[in-house]
C-alpha cells in the first residue's frame, strides 16, 4: 500500500518538476539574443506507478501513479536543417570570395571610364591621327609622345596592381587558413570536454551550441561532413559524443588520402589535421601549387591545387589568385586562375602590341628624314613581363622629331603617321586573331561576364542561405511569445501543484491531529 504520506511527494514532485521548467523556460529568455544559442526544454517523464498491491506481486507498472520529475533537458535541434545550412554556407562562402575578388579586378580595370586602358590607347591613336595632319608640328609629336607614356603608364599600373592583388590573396589564404586550423583546434577542445562529461549522465548543451557555431562556420571554408560518434559509458540517448568531421569535394564525395582511406579534419578519436599553403612564383606571379593536411604527429597529406576541389572560401580564393601544379619542382600544365589569366592577358597584348607598333614605327621616317627606330623600348621584355616594362624609348623622349611620321621622308608627309594609328585594328594572330582593341574588348567582356555569374551566384546562395537559417531559428531559436505562454502555463502548473500540497497537508492535518481525541 502506498505511504500516508504519498499525495505529499506526489505534490513535491509536481513542484520540483514545474520549477525546473520555470527555469528552463528563464534560461531560455536570458539567451534570446545569444548568437548559436537553441532553445531548451524539459522532458517531463511519469515516475514509476505503484504495482496492485498482492503478498507476491510482480514488478510490473500498476495502477497508482507517484507523480512526474524532469528528465533531460534538451536543445530543440533539427539535424538536417543544419546539413542544409552548412551545405548553403558553404556555396555562398565560395561565391562571395569570387565575387570580392573580381569585383576589385573591375576596380583597377576600370572600363569603361575616362582613367581605364581603353581610354589612355584611343587618346594614343588620336595623337597619331592629329600628327597625320600636323607632322611638322612640335607641340603635336610631345604630344604623341606624353600620350605613349601614359598610355605605357596605365599598363604598369594595370599589372602592377593585379599583383599587388594576387599578393593579398596570397596572406589571405594563408590567413584563413590558420583561422580554420583555430576554428578545428576548438572544435577538437570541446569534442574533449563533451567527451568527459556526457559519460557521467549529463548533456552539456551549451557546450554544443558552441560546438555547433564554430562547425557552421568551418562550413563556410571547406566543404565538410559532420557525424556524431557516441562515447559510451552511462551518457544518455540523446547524447551527440563526439563531432567527427570528414573533408568532402564540390560533389560531396569524401576526399582520400595516400591510403584511399577518407580524409577526417577531426577523426573519431579527437585527432585533428592542419592546412597550410605552398607557393611557386611562375611567370611573374605568386601562384598556389599545394594544399597541405598535416596531423598532430606531423605526417602529411598533399593535394595539388588544381586537386584539390573542395569548395568554400578557401577555394574560391585560390581560384581568384590563380593555380598550377608542380611536379619534381617543375611547372606542368598551364596554370589557372582569374587573376592569373588576367595579368597574362594584359602582358600578352602589351608585347604583341608594342612589337606590331614598333615594326610598323620603323618602317617610317624622321621629321629628319631619317629611318624610324623603336617607338617603346622593349629591352629584356617578353609576352609574360612587357606590361611592367613596357615604356617609351629615351631616343623618343629626347627628342619628339625622330617620331616616324612620314611614308617618304619628306618633313610634310603624315602618311605613316595614319598608318600607326591603323595598328588598334591590325588583326594579330598571337592574339587569338584579333586586333588589340578588339582582344581588349574581348577581356572586359569576358571579365564582366565572369563578375555578372559570381554575383548573381552570391546573390542566390546568400538566399537561400538566408532561408534555411530562419526555418532553423523557426525550430531552435528563442520565440519571447511563445516563452513567455510557456512560463505562464508552468507558473499555473506550480501554483496548482502548491495547492495540491496545501490540500493533502490539511487532510493530513484532520487525520492526525483531529481524529481519535474523543474520550480523552
Amino acid at each position: 500500500m502506498p505511504s500516508t504520506f504519498h499525495g505529499l511527494e506526489v505534490a513535491r514532485r509536481a513542484l520540483f518538476t514545474q520549477q525546473s521548467a520555470l527555469h528552463t523556460t528563464s534560461h531560455n529568455i536570458a539567451n534570446a539574443n545569444t548568437e548559436g544559442y537553441s532553445r531548451q526544454r524539459v522532458q517531463f517523464e511519469q515516475t514509476s506507478p505503484f504495482p496492485a498491491p498482492a503478498r507476491n506481486r510482480p514488478e510490473i507498472p500498476g495502477q497508482l501513479g507517484t507523480g512526474v520529475q524532469a528528465g533531460q533537458i534538451e536543445r530543440v535541434r533539427d539535424a538536417f536543417l543544419d546539413f542544409q545550412y552548412r551545405t548553403e554556407n558553404n556555396k555562398n562562402g565560395y561565391w562571395s570570395s569570387r565575387a570580392d575578388a573580381l569585383s576589385r579586378m573591375e576596380d583597377i580595370m576600370n572600363e569603361p571610364s575616362d582613367q581605364g586602358l581603353a581610354k589612355a590607347m584611343d587618346q594614343f591613336w588620336n595623337s597619331l591621327q592629329d600628327l597625320a595632319t600636323n607632322p611638322e608640328d612640335g607641340g603635336v609629336r610631345r604630344v604623341v609622345t606624353q600620350r605613349g607614356e601614359a598610355l605605357a603608364e596605365t599598363f604598369h599600373y594595370i599589372d602592377r596592381s593585379l599583383k599587388n592583388v594576387q599578393g593579398e590573396f596570397k596572406n589571405q589564404l594563408n590567413t584563413n587558413g590558420s583561422q580554420v586550423n583555430s576554428i578545428i583546434n576548438n572544435i577538437q577542445e570541446y569534442n574533449e570536454q563533451i567527451n568527459r562529461i556526457e559519460p557521467n549522465g549529463y548533456l552539456p548543451n551549451d557546450l554544443y551550441d558552441k560546438r555547433d557555431v564554430l562547425i557552421d562556420e568551418l562550413s563556410q571554408y571547406v566543404n565538410i561532413k559532420v557525424e556524431k560518434i557516441g562515447n559510451g559509458g552511462n551518457s544518455k540517448a540523446s547524447a551527440e559524443g563526439i563531432a567527427k568531421i570528414t573533408l568532402l569535394d564540390q560533389d560531396g564525395n569524401p576526399l582520400k588520402n595516400e591510403n584511399g582511406e577518407n580524409l577526417t579534419l577531426i577523426s573519431e578519436e579527437n585527432e585533428s589535421r592542419a592546412f597550410s599553403f605552398n607557393f611557386v612564383e611562375h611567370e611573374g606571379q605568386e601562384l598556389v601549387s599545394q594544399v597541405n593536411l598535416t596531423d598532430q604527429e606531423g605526417n602529411s597529406v598533399s593535394f595539388n591545387a588544381l586537386e584539390f576541389n573542395s569548395t568554400g572560401s578557401l577555394k574560391g580564393t585560390m581560384d581568384a589568385n590563380g593555380q598550377v601544379t608542380v611536379e619534381n619542382g617543375t611547372v606542368v600544365g598551364e596554370p589557372v586562375g582569374d587573376y592569373y589569366n588576367m595579368v597574362n592577358q594584359i602582358n600578352k597584348m602589351a608585347y604583341e602590341f608594342a612589337e606590331t607598333f614598333n615594326n610598323v614605327h620603323e618602317q617610317g621616317f624622321t621629321l629628319n628624314g631619317q629611318q624610324g627606330g623603336t617607338f617603346f623600348d622593349m629591352t629584356n621584355t617578353d609576352e609574360f613581363n612587357a606590361a611592367s616594362l613596357i615604356k617609351v624609348s629615351d631616343e623618343i623622349k629626347n627628342d619628339e622629331n625622330k617620331i616616324a611620321a612620314s611614308s617618304d621622308g619628306a618633313p610634310g608627309d603624315g602618311k605613316h603617321a595614319l598608318e600607326l594609328s591603323e595598328v588598334r585594328e591590325t588583326v594579330l594572330g598571337d592574339l587569338d586573331g584579333k586586333s588589340v582593341q578588339k582582344y581588349y574588348e574581348s577581356m572586359i567582356g569576358d571579365l564582366g561576364i565572369k563578375a555578372e555569374e559570381a554575383n548573381r551566384m552570391e546573390s542566390n546562395t546568400s538566399e537561400l542561405k538566408s532561408s534555411v537559417e530562419s526555418n532553423r531559428q523557426a525550430v531552435s531559436g528563442v520565440s519571447l511569445d511563445e516563452e513567455m505562454a510557456n512560463m505562464i502555463k508552468f507558473q499555473h502548473a506550480y501554483n496548482a501543484a502548491a495547492r495540491s500540497l496545501t490540500v493533502v497537508d490539511e487532510m493530513l492535518d484532520r487525520v492526525i491531529n483531529q481524529l481519535g481525541i474523543v474520550g480523552r
